[in-house]
Formats: structure tokens, sequence, C-alpha cells
């Protein structure tokens, strides 16, 4: 019908790994191809480089967006000098910066790498989204103190009229503690689905760890959940991307 106004948004997560492959090779397109044959309408990316000698010196998330003709916001976790190191999140609708901030907690010996986290509003066809984009750290307490502040009213509670989703890669399994935490204040998708399934998406070349979430609140619920498994996205990442539909209630 012309002029229909569309209640659900298909939305995903996925660590892209700076785009470089299980075959070690560095590729945004495939990166691209893999969220094309997604057919999300906004996605969630970590592990992203811009200005980087490693990378070519190349804007990953504004390579990746505008060969989606999408909108991006970088948020950047790491800096050194003009090189930056952090996550997206992409949108075919536009989006506008709510808050960003560098996650607390000190990384463990075996990995100094700095989080961040970063929320948009999204004008979606059914009115404003919130979304939440973060990348958790390794070590359990670092893990609990992100996923506190996360859960606190400067983040959660600014708009609490409007469909919240918050997701990305939390290095955290089903019930651990950081886990239990966010399921506090919103619901795991995972949860919700029926018949429940763990989702497992970390290693691509055999996925053991379900590290991939997707949170939501009471406004919205989800109609499907998939791992996106094919042959390209197996060697595109060393994660699989974490899909779902959801809808108004």
């Amino acid at each position: 019908m012309s002029g229909a106004r569309s209640s659900t948004i298909r939305v995903a997560t996925y660590n892209v790994h700076g785009c470089v492959g299980m075959d070690k090779q560095r590729s945004e397109s495939r990166i691209t191809e893999v969220i094309e044959d997604l057919a999300v309408d906004l996605i969630g990316l970590q592990e992203l480089d811009r200005s980087r000698r490693r990378s070519g010196g190349v804007d990953q998330a504004g390579m990746i967006a505008e060969r989606l003709g999408w909108h991006r916001h970088f948020q950047p976790a790491m800096r050194w000098e003009e090189e930056h190191y952090g996550d997206a999140i992409l949108s075919r609708y536009p989006l506008t910066l709510r808050r960003s901030v560098c996650l607390p907690g000190n990384p463990p010996f075996f990995c100094r790498e700095e989080r961040a986290a970063v929320g948009v509003e999204v004008a979606t066809d059914f009115g404003i989204v919130q979304v939440i984009n973060t990348h958790l750290g390794l070590g359990w307490r670092e893990r609990l103190l992100q996923a506190e502040l996360l859960t606190s009213s400067d983040w959660l509670g600014t708009n609490a009229d409007a469909p919240l989703i918050l997701l990305g890669d939390f290095n955290s399994l089903p019930g651990s503690r950081p886990h239990r935490q966010f399921g506090q204040h919103l619901r795991d998708v995972r949860g919700l689905i029926d018949p429940p399934r763990p989702f497992r998406t970390f290693p691509t070349a055999f996925p053991v760890l379900a590290v991939d979430h997707i949170f939501i609140n009471a406004l919205l619920r989800p109609i499907s959940l998939r791992v996106h498994r094919t042959a390209i996205s197996r060697v595109a990442s060393d994660h699989f991307p974490l899909v779902t539909e959801l809808e108004m209630k």
C-alpha cells in the first residue's frame, strides 16, 4: 500500500576484526557484501580502523557506509595521534549522536585495549529508536564496571518512551555477571525466542561462544533471531553477525 509505514526494524551486531578475514586478507568490500546479505536497516560494528597505517590509512566505517549509501557514526576507543580504532553504527535512516564515552576499567595485561560505547537516535519509519553499540573488555572486572555504567540512568533513562536497542560484542557469555547486569534492565533477544537456542557467533572457524548480544527494552519484541552463517561470512571476520527483526509492541 502506498505510503504505508513499517513498524518493524531489522538490526545486527558484527565484530568485523578490522576487516581482516580468516584468510589474513583485509577487505572492506567483503564486509560490505556480508552486510548487504543481511538486509538490515542498521548495524553496530566493532573493531574498525580509521587513518591507521596497518589498514592503509583508510576510514573503514566511512568506506563501508559509502558503498551501502548509508549514514554512519564512528566512535574511537583508542587514539594514537591521527590513528583511530573503535566502533561504529551504520544506518539506512538518519541518525543523531546522543552520547559517547570511553568505558571504565583497567584492561588485563594480556589485552591493553581500551573500550568505548556510542549511543545514537535513529529516525525510523515508526519514530525515534535509541541504539547503543559497545565492545566490552576481556577482563571480568572491567566488563562488570562497564556493564554498570551502561545500565545507569545516563544511558538508559534519558528517553523511557522510546524503543531502545543495546548491541555489541560483550565478551560475556549468557549467565555471566555482566550479562546478568544488563538483564536486570533490558531483555536479551536470545531469551525471547522460542524455542531457545544458543546462537553462537565466535569464532567463525568453529563457533562455540555466544558473546555477541542484542538487548531491547519493553517497547520492542523480536520476530526472529539468527546467526548469519554463509561461505563469505565464515571467512570475512572471526565473528559471525547476529541479526534480529524487531517490532513495536
